[in-house]
């Protein structure tokens, strides 16, 4: 959130923080990140894995912490334009499949550039 500025004047309308799980996790999430009413962020929820898996962008089912329970997403940016991908940047490695190791691709100081 403190790149919306940035990122809005390279163009960026949205951003959706998106997750395989249900409204009331987001909701949460959105309190304990504080995001502004005004703010670009909005948070939606999968709880079906529907988008995530037609993005290709579910764990492998044998790769999932047992704590997590079901198939989750692999950490990502994507950046749309009217609807069509333009660009995916995934932090996901072998043995790291949420990416929580080395987020660096997906992170924003590696997007914002690429603009």
């Amino acid at each position: 959130m403190s790149k919306e500025d940035e990122l809005k004047a390279k163009g960026i309308d949205e951003i959706l923080v998106y997750c395989v799980n249900d409204a009331a996790v987001m909701e949460a999430w959105s309190d304990k990140m504080n995001v502004k009413p005004k703010s670009l962020v909005t948070m939606l929820a999968d709880p079906g894995c529907k988008f995530t898996e037609a993005m290709g962008l579910a764990m492998p089912a044998d790769e999932v912490p047992p704590q997590l329970g079901y198939v989750r997403s692999k950490r990502y940016a994507a950046v749309f334009n009217d609807g069509t991908l333009e660009q995916l940047y995934v932090s996901y490695a072998k043995g790291d499949p949420a990416g929580d190791d080395d987020p660096s691709a997906s992170l924003v100081e590696n997007v914002l550039p690429k603009l």
